[in-house]
């Protein structure tokens, strides 16, 4: 099966710390595809609250996500919103 890969600029002005990490691994949850989450020295599981938390993505620094699975193309979507939105 076929992954889908994309670089996105995280926006939120405090990165992704707690709330918005929060959010995003509960939208990770709710597909079935494999989320992979990467910065330039780590790479995490999508799903792990802890995993987002040790990326230490702050405003302004690229992340790359990339899902693999049948939902693929509807996880990315529904996850980049989460990282470009600016609350």
């Amino acid at each position: 099966m076929a992954s889908i890969v994309k670089k996105i600029t995280v926006k939120n002005k405090s990165g992704l710390h707690a709330r918005p990490a929060a959010l995003f691994v509960q939208v990770a949850n709710k597909f079935d595809s494999r989320i992979t989450v990467k910065n330039d020295t780590e790479e995490v599981n999508g799903k792990s609250i802890m995993g987002i938390l040790m990326l230490g993505a702050e405003q302004g620094s690229e992340i790359i996500i990339e899902a693999e699975g049948h939902d693929a193309q509807a996880a990315l979507v529904e996850l980049e919103k989460i990282i470009i939105s600016e609350e």
